[in-house]
């Protein structure tokens, strides 16, 4: 019997899934950290990691605290910096990247930049901006969005499109010039979502133990298509609870024990 999780593991858990062995993947600092390092202990033990900060194929012992941690940089097979980073998805040597973001619409385009008010001269909330995230969009095989469920983040149309999904729909990445698939997937805290091969717009994949197609409509700014067997997310194993409890994560540094 599957022990209880929190809501910060099944959502690693459903990240770690989407990475491949033998995937070049980019991976931030957070949850797609922790995910990674999981994929590598079970399913994914070639996939060789990347970060924005040049770290290449680090083999680590214990979890980074940023991009740039000398956790990283003390078993990796190569150090730079960002510009050699960037470089690599420029030449297209990236499988996979994972994203986060403010606000995501239905067609997967990402806002991380501004927030209402008067648009991006003079908004509400000024964000953080790209980093690398619109490179990784636009460069990379696919990405995969990992962001909490609520209106203020899944959003009818982006204030700011920062970082590219499907655009309007249908054709216009290609029309765009950009690299790769795009989007594979959202993973939330409520469930697993991806687009389809037709119109480009989000659809429901499966739903996290527990969770209520009504809770997703409410926390959802647009209609997300929804199939006629919707299927619940297969939740952690003890395999998998284990590594990120004992060995991955122990401190609970990005998994945050007070999540139901």
């Amino acid at each position: 019997m599957v022990s209880a999780f929190t809501s910060d593991e099944i959502m690693t858990v459903a990240t770690s899934r989407f990475i491949r062995d033998g995937w070049n993947a980019f991976i931030g600092t957070g949850l797609p950290m922790v995910a990674a390092y999981l994929a590598k202990a079970t399913h994914a033990p070639d996939v060789t990691l990347m970060f924005e900060s040049g770290v290449l194929a680090p083999e680590p012992r214990s979890i980074a605290r940023a991009v740039g941690d000398p956790r990283l940089q003390s078993t990796a097979r190569r150090v730079s910096g960002m510009l050699d980073a960037l470089l690599l998805l420029q030449g297209g040597n990236v499988d996979f990247g994972v994203l986060g973001g403010a606000q995501v619409d239905r067609f997967g385009n990402i806002n991380s930049t501004a927030v209402g008010g008067e648009g991006y001269r003079r908004p509400a909330t000024r964000l953080g901006g790209s980093g690398g995230a619109n490179d990784i969009a636009s460069a990379a095989g696919e990405f995969l969005i990992v962001v909490r469920h609520s209106r203020r983040t899944f959003v009818e149309s982006v204030d700011h499109l920062t970082t590219p999904g499907f655009i309007t729909g249908p054709g216009a990445r290609e029309a765009a010039g950009l690299r790769g698939r795009g989007p594979v997937g959202v993973v939330t805290d409520l469930g697993v979502f991806g687009f389809d091969e037709v119109t480009k717009e989000m659809t429901a994949v499966s739903l996290h133990p527990g969770v209520h197609w009504a809770d997703v409509e409410a926390a959802t700014g647009f209609a997300i298509g929804r199939p006629d067997d919707l299927p619940t997310t297969p939740p952690p194993s003890e395999e998998e609870l284990e590594l990120l409890r004992v060995h991955i994560d122990p401190d609970g540094i990005y998994l945050k024990a007070d999540r139901a």
